[in-house]
């Protein structure tokens, strides 16, 4: 741990660019008219067509725009943004379904919101943090001389120091373009972080706080994760002048989750698609993508596009769920059968006021218990009312999967009420986004590899397949799974493009 600085578990920018989910939200007015929807039989013939409207796809449409080439987007949903969903509650307020945090470093989503006149302002910060563990609840500092450090043991926390330090250590081995070239690499991918954890985290309260580190970070368990998985992702925190630190993961204040987007983080890939106009067409899931001599044949519900070449900007899992004519190869087929998303879910309750601050509480909390075991203050910037987040993820989620929607929300609420008092258990509204059950998303916030994965078949994540090109928060090389990792992913891939057209 830096500066032996107890591990801060704050939650990170959830669901990263292609980062960062899916939702059934609709789009908003701000991008209606420009965006189409697919008529019946319709075609076009342009240079790229670009599967996928989330950040990363409209991004590249963007840049290959710029540079004066003719587009398609074709976005299964009846909205823009993939993994990035803002939630209209009944207050006339916006909430954040999906991705939702930037930090320092990422400064590519940040340029982009700039571009758009989307601006920040500070994630709610202020007060105390909440520890809930083996029934008791402890209110500790977010801004002493050891930064966030909850009230655990003083062993734990020496022990957890270690851990985080050697994780850095590691991850500054990993080279953030091709991990499965580390040295250590193959020793790093035949073990799980679950594995590596219980020979290193030897102290309970140090384990715990780790396992809660990794179930926020990833939205799975650590015994889902191979360790070079983990220390990759811990070096892709960062950009080209500074290195990742998991420090950086889970601090809010200068940290991944230190600013929010005024209005709502999807208002980037709206008025992003609204630039692109009816480039960009809606309720279009492709199904199959064929060669035709020097071209490519595109087959959307509604739509069929010839293209020079194609650009898919979707999450593994899904990207395997089109029909290719020839087949993939091997190797990129297999890689996509191994990256499956993990589990999450956010549950937001409304209040008239952000109450908690009162009590002089930021909102935070991590617990070793019930469906939610952390939260946020995800209250508009001038607190015209409150709202409080909660993350439900891995195990948890599953779990719920399949539970009736009131059920969900009456667990929700008994942990806020454990967490904040009584007057949490009377929100307004409450809105409840499951992305495991999205049917464009399938989980989140992003595919996540097993031992073996990353070294077997990570070459294939971006190496093109003929005129097939891929996009995706999962494919960058900095921030992977967040928002920024998105808009780095189409970046690139536009220019991987235009070198060819």
């Amino acid at each position: 741990m830096a500066h032996g600085r107890q591990l801060p578990l704050s939650r990170r920018s959830l669901l990263g660019g292609t980062a960062a989910l899916a939702g059934a939200g609709t789009l908003t007015a701000t991008a209606t008219g420009t965006a189409s929807a697919a008529p019946a039989a319709a075609s076009r013939t342009v240079d790229v067509v670009i599967v996928g409207g989330g950040l990363a796809g409209l991004t590249a449409a963007r840049d290959l725009v710029a540079a004066g080439r003719t587009v398609a987007v074709l976005e299964a949903r009846d909205r823009v943004g993939g993994r990035v969903l803002g939630l209209t509650l009944p207050n006339g307020g916006v909430t954040e379904g999906g991705g939702e945090f930037i930090g320092p470093t990422q400064d590519r989503i940040k340029a982009l919101a700039d571009s758009l006149g989307v601006a920040t302002f500070a994630t709610y910060n202020t007060g105390k943090n909440l520890l809930y563990k083996d029934g008791r609840k402890s209110a500790y500092a977010t801004d002493g001389l050891l930064g966030s450090v909850p009230p655990v043991d003083a062993a734990g926390l020496a022990n957890a120091a270690i851990v985080q330090a050697s994780l850095d250590d590691m991850a500054k081995q990993v080279p953030v373009d091709a991990p499965w070239t580390a040295a250590k690499a193959a020793e790093w991918d035949r073990q799980t972080f679950e594995s590596w954890l219980r020979a290193n985290a030897v102290i309970p309260s140090a384990k715990f706080l780790l396992d809660v580190a990794c179930t926020s970070i990833f939205s799975a368990e650590p015994r889902e994760l191979s360790l070079l998985f983990v220390l990759f992702y811990i070096a892709a925190a960062g950009n080209e002048q500074t290195p990742g630190t998991l420090e950086r993961l889970t601090e809010t204040a200068n940290g991944a989750q230190e600013l929010r987007f005024v209005g709502g983080s999807q208002l980037v890939p709206i008025k992003l698609a609204a630039t692109l106009g009816d480039r960009v067409v809606l309720n279009a899931p492709v199904r199959t993508i064929a060669r035709s001599g020097s071209s490519y044949v595109v087959t959307a519900d509604g739509v069929t596009v010839t293209a020079k070449r194609v650009v898919v900007a979707v999450p593994p899992p899904l990207a395997a769920r089109i029909s290719y004519d020839p087949l993939l190869p091997a190797g990129r087929d297999q890689l996509t059968q191994r990256l499956p998303m993990a589990s999450v879910g956010k549950a937001i309750a409304i209040y008239d006021t952000p109450f908690w601050r009162a009590d002089g509480l930021n909102g935070q909390v991590v617990s070793d218990t019930g469906a939610v075991s952390s939260t946020f203050d995800n209250s508009p910037p001038d607190a015209s009312y409150g709202a409080l987040m909660g993350f439900i993820e891995a195990d948890k989620m599953r779990a719920l999967d399949a539970a009736p929607a009131a059920t969900v929300k009456a667990a929700v609420l008994a942990d806020f009420a454990t967490y904040f008092g009584d007057r949490a258990k009377t929100p307004t509204s409450f809105v409840l986004q499951r992305w495991n059950n999205e049917a464009y998303t399938r989980g989140g916030p992003v595919s996540i590899a097993a031992p073996g994965v990353l070294t077997q078949y990570g070459p294939a994540l971006r190496a093109p397949v003929g005129g097939i090109h891929w996009a995706g928060t999962e494919t960058s090389i900095h921030w992977m799974g967040f928002m920024d990792g998105a808009v780095r992913s189409g970046e690139r891939v536009a220019k991987e493009v235009l070198a060819e057209l």
